[in-house]
């Protein structure tokens, strides 16, 4: 048997709209030098890659992130081989700006997964097989509008295209005395005369735990203290784990994207189901869990040695660099509609004195490799993380911010100074000078 060795490489978000040139930048290049000389490469597709194709939906993942079909070819000359493509940007231009990208990705041969044009397909594993080994993934999101998750087909009727979906029960748990005023005002207001009148028409039906209090979406819970509890749905991670299983035996490692805005408290804190699903994943047999969607980084946990990367940040940042944005995007952003696409933005970000402009964070972030050896089983085994602290340009012009570059020495001295704080929570450590982390 062969000696086998695999190096992945990991991104956070990738927000492309201009020409990368990652072969003849040269501030660019030795980042993207890096990226190439992985055996594979992993990066979150943020854009819809369809030429501004398809019907611009009411409710977007927060911008229209339409993008040119040829950001893919970028990419995949950056160094790129898997893309997770299941994201809270992945209907903005609706079912048909959806097919538009899968088209597009298949056409060129790309190896993505978390879309598909039903259920099945969304959910199903991609496999990408360099010389070093096979790497499957599993792509799945949290953060989607309602009719965004595929549908399942029946013998009868197709299923429908959309991402493959991480539902998440939600419980606000209220004191005793909370929850009675909750219920007295639902009374007063007739909502909950009218639950109960849906129940009996058969519109609605009742809750499965007679001790949650529902009001709209809402679900209420007595406890000692006020707190938001989630979990991740019992069915869909059933669904997933059913495609770890069929893996396992089909790739030499097993990855799980997540992308996920969900929070706790802090945005650099993740929500409490994602850490549950993450695990639950590696002991389904997953080998790592890569997590992305709040566009900052969050920390790393080693789940039996195994790494989970909560958030890797963004990777490539160009999002005020859409030229296009339909009229529900102005309204939604109170523009006036003579107004082009870069002042839009800026009057969202108030010149730069709000959102993602006024705070560097969203402006650094960190790349791992990765570095696995064959074990005495056949299976790889992790022996090594390497950090390397990205700069996105925070005070670059406009046009020139969102690219990534090595940072210098004392930027990325901070960067992971601030990932090591992160991790610490999770009982990580980072090894001699925060660059690498220390495996047990």
């Amino acid at each position: 048997m062969r000696h086998m060795s695999l190096s992945l490489l990991l991104t956070g978000d990738s927000i492309l709209q201009r020409r990368l040139n990652s072969r003849d930048d040269a501030e660019l290049r030795p980042l993207f030098d890096k990226v190439r000389s992985a055996d594979v490469a992993f990066t979150n597709l943020e854009v819809l890659a369809n030429d501004y194709r398809g019907d611009p939906a009411l409710e977007s993942g927060g911008s229209h992130f339409g993008a040119p079909a040829w950001v893919l070819d970028e990419l995949a000359a950056a160094g790129f081989d898997l893309f997770a493509a299941a994201t809270n940007h992945a209907l903005d231009y609706s079912i048909s700006g959806l097919v538009h990208t899968i088209e597009a990705l298949e056409m060129r041969g790309l190896s993505f997964a978390g879309i598909g044009r039903n259920l099945e397909d969304a959910r199903r594993p991609c496999y990408h097989t360099s010389p070093a080994g096979t790497v499957a993934m599993i792509s799945c999101c949290s953060t989607f509008a309602k009719g965004n998750e595929a549908g399942a087909q029946r013998p009868d009727l197709p299923g429908r295209p959309g991402l493959n979906p991480l539902h998440v029960d939600t419980v606000h748990e209220v004191t005793e005395q909370q929850l009675a005023v909750l219920r007295e005002v639902a009374q007063q207001l007739g909502l909950e005369d009218d639950r109960q009148q849906k129940i009996k028409s058969g519109f609605a039906f009742p809750l499965a735990d007679p001790a949650l209090f529902p009001l709209g979406d809402l679900k209420f819970k007595s406890a000692n203290r006020a707190q938001v509890r989630t979990t991740p749905r019992p069915a869909d991670v059933a669904a997933m784990v059913r495609w770890i299983e069929e893996a396992r035996g089909l790739a030499d490692l097993v990855l799980v994207s997540l992308h996920s805005h969900e929070q706790l408290g802090s945005k650099e804190v993740p929500a409490e189901f994602i850490g549950a699903f993450a695990r639950e994943m590696i002991d389904a047999g997953a080998d790592l869990v890569v997590g992305h969607g709040p566009h900052l980084l969050r920390g790393l946990e080693l789940y039996k040695g195994k790494p989970i990367f909560y958030s890797l940040g963004n990777f490539l940042g160009q999002n005020e660099l859409v030229p296009k944005i339909p009229a529900d995007g102005y309204e939604r952003f109170r523009a006036e509609p003579d107004l082009k696409p870069g002042q839009v933005y800026q009057k969202r970000v108030q010149g730069d004195k709000a959102g993602f402009p006024a705070d560097r964070r969203y402006w650094e972030s960190i790349v791992p490799t990765l570095a696995y050896e064959g074990g005495a089983d056949g299976r790889l085994t992790l022996r090594s993380i390497e950090l390397t602290p990205i700069s996105l340009g925070w005070k670059d012009a406009r046009h020139r911010r969102g690219r990534p570059r090595l940072a210098e020495a004392v930027e990325g001295r901070t960067i992971l100074d601030r990932f090591a704080a992160l991790s610490r929570p999770f009982g990580t450590e980072l090894g001699n000078e925060a660059r690498s982390v220390r495996l047990a």
